[in-house]
Formats: structure tokens, sequence, C-alpha cells
């Protein structure tokens, strides 16, 4: 269905084509944006209840829970929308423990102003991304802020999902020996989402590879494949979420530059503004730690699946070689020289997500 399709469904024409401070303020307005937009669009028992809070069946198993907030600038961009970010970012999150998941909540913030088509196109991303991953849009809030103090749209989620019984998905279970691997080729949402805020037409298509990856998980499980860990490189791309996981694990990281997966149009792109791709962001990509036993089945797994275009082994996890140091990641560069991929100290791409 498209947001034609959705507009068209609405039980009643909307008196407004832009959002009004009103439609904030708990009155007769706000029940119209209830009324004719979320409920016609996210449906569901839980929601339709209209109560303060969506109950639930408590599923068996233990919960995973998760939340965030996108504040991407602009609103819609190759490949995806605020919307879908929203939501392929909170099962991704969720995915990354091995949960598969249920429900979601959301709250806009919405700028006076902001046109209703957009409010359609967004709501109507986010069911269909939802409904692909089986999980339900259970309650929310909308709030309305004065005409440029909201820069269109802010949305915050919260996710809830459950982990099979017997799997443990965290940093703290990776061994020196691990293997490390990607699930596709990396930086292809910061450069799509920077490259139309700055009205630059870049050379071959690009679109983000925003995407749930709760599948590509499920499909790893059920092949027998648990990995160690797993990670979405989101904000500071690749680089920050090896650092991230070689401190909390208490190990060290060596990857291959020559073996990490970049599109050319991307790694052009990158040149151009002056970015490093393994600090740019991704959306729809998973970093997978897993025992060296289980990597080549996991890679034969990745490359069935639509969510993995070009699954890559890049590097290995090794001892701490300074006991008491904090655990760091070492780059083999396509020359072979070896550099610490440092940590960022900050976003090279503010308002990525």
């Amino acid at each position: 269905m498209t947001a034609r399709d959705f507009e068209l469904a609405c039980p009643a024409p909307f008196r407004h084509r832009t959002v009004q401070l009103a439609h904030g303020g708990g009155g007769r307005l706000s029940r119209e944006l209830v009324e004719q937009i979320f409920i016609p669009a996210f449906g569901g028992a839980a929601l339709s209840a209209r109560h303060d809070s969506a109950v639930v069946e408590a599923p068996r198993g233990r919960i995973a829970l998760t939340t965030d907030g996108y504040v991407v600038r602009p609103l819609f961009f190759p490949g995806g929308d605020i919307g879908k970010l929203a939501v392929c970012g909170t099962i991704n999150d969720l995915a990354m423990t091995g949960a598969a998941p249920r429900w979601l909540a959301v709250a806009f913030v919405l700028e006076e102003g902001l046109p209703m088509e957009d409010l359609h196109r967004v709501v109507a991303s986010m069911r269909d991304a939802a409904r692909a991953s089986g999980m339900e849009i259970v309650t929310g809030d909308t709030k309305v802020v004065d005409r440029g103090k909201g820069d269109g749209m802010f949305i915050t989620t919260t996710g809830v999902g459950v982990v099979p019984e017997g799997i443990t998905i965290e940093p703290r279970a990776v061994r020196p020996g691990d293997v490390v691997l990607v699930s596709g080729d990396l930086g292809r949402h910061g450069i799509a989402v920077l490259s139309t805020r700055e009205g630059l037409t870049i050379t071959g298509a690009l679109e983000s590879d925003c995407a749930p990856l709760d599948g590509l998980v499920a499909a790893l499980l059920s092949a027998g494949v648990v990995p160690h860990c797993l990670r979405d490189p989101t904000r500071g791309g690749l680089a920050s979420a090896l650092n991230e996981i070689a401190l909390d694990a208490g190990v060290d990281i060596d990857i291959d530059e020559r073996a990490v997966p970049v599109n050319e149009t991307v790694a052009g792109a990158c040149e151009l503004f002056g970015l490093d791709p393994l600090y740019v962001a991704c959306e729809g990509r998973l970093v997978a730690f897993v025992p060296e036993e289980h990597a080549a089945a996991a890679i034969e797994v990745m490359r069935a699946h639509p969510a993995a275009p070009e699954p890559a082994r890049i590097g290995t996890v090794r001892d701490n070689a300074a006991p008491g140091r904090a655990g760091r990641v070492t780059l083999r560069s396509r020359l072979g020289m070896n550099r610490w991929l440092d940590i960022p100290a900050g976003e090279q791409l503010p308002r990525i997500c």
C-alpha cells in the first residue's frame, strides 16, 4: 500500500494539510490524529484498545528490551526514511542479542507545519517494516513543538523481543581465536544520507542499506551457528563497533583492510568528503564473532540470505598482548602496514539516524 492508498483509506478526510500545535494538545485534533493516521496504519488488538498502556500476553523465555531515538536529517533518503530507520534500528538492536522482535512502542515529536502527507508516508513505512519482521506496534505518544523547533519529526522507539532458551550472545562471550565476519559492504547508509542532505549527485546508484536483520540472525541460529557476539555497526561504523567489543571483552582484534567489503561508490564518496568508510554508519549490516570451527558455516548461511549481500571474513580475535591494557583494534592496511584503528572522539556524520 502506498502513502496515497493509505490516505484514501482513512475513515474521513483530514481537515488540515499540515501538523498543528493542537494535534499534540490532547483534545479533538489529537484524537483525530490517532483515529485517522495511527490506528488505521498500525492496527492490532493492543493498540486498538485505546488505553494508557498496551496489554500483551507474556511470552516464555527471557526478554530483550531496547530503546532508541531517531533524529535523521533529511527525513527521506534513498532506500528509506526516518520511519523505516526507526523500526529497523530497533529490530536490529534486539536481533543482536538473538531475540525475535515482538512489540514496539513509538513516540513522535512533530514540528508544527510538517506536511500531513509526510507523516502519512513515515507511518506507512513504519507499518510495512514492522509487519515484515512480525513485530506489532502496540502503543505510542505524540507531541507537537513550535514551528522551527523540531526539524520536522523526531521518533523514539522502545522494542521488546524474546531470546530463545540457551542463547547468550554478548561481548563478554568473545574469545581469542574467534573469527570476525561482516554481512555486507559498509558505509552505504551514512553516504546515502549525507549526499541527500548536501544535494550532491553521486555517480552510481546508492541507497541506504537500512533493513531488518532478525531474519539473518534467526537463520544463523537455525543452522546451529551461535555467534559469541553480534553488533550492528551504526554510528561510528565498523571501527566503533570493533573497539566497543574489544574494550568490553578485554581482547585485541586484528582486521585486514583488504578483506573489508566497501562499495566503489561509497569509497569514492568517502574520498570526496574526506571520510574513512570504516567509520561510516550502516543500518542493515552486522558484525559477527564466531568460533573458528563455525566460520565457514556462518558464511554459507549469510550468502544464502538476502540481508547479507556480501559476507566476508575480515579478522580474528587474539589475547590482549599487554594484560592490564584496554583491548584494542589493529588494522593491516592495503599497503601491508599495521595501525591502531582507534575509536572516534565524536561523530564524523551527525544526524544520520
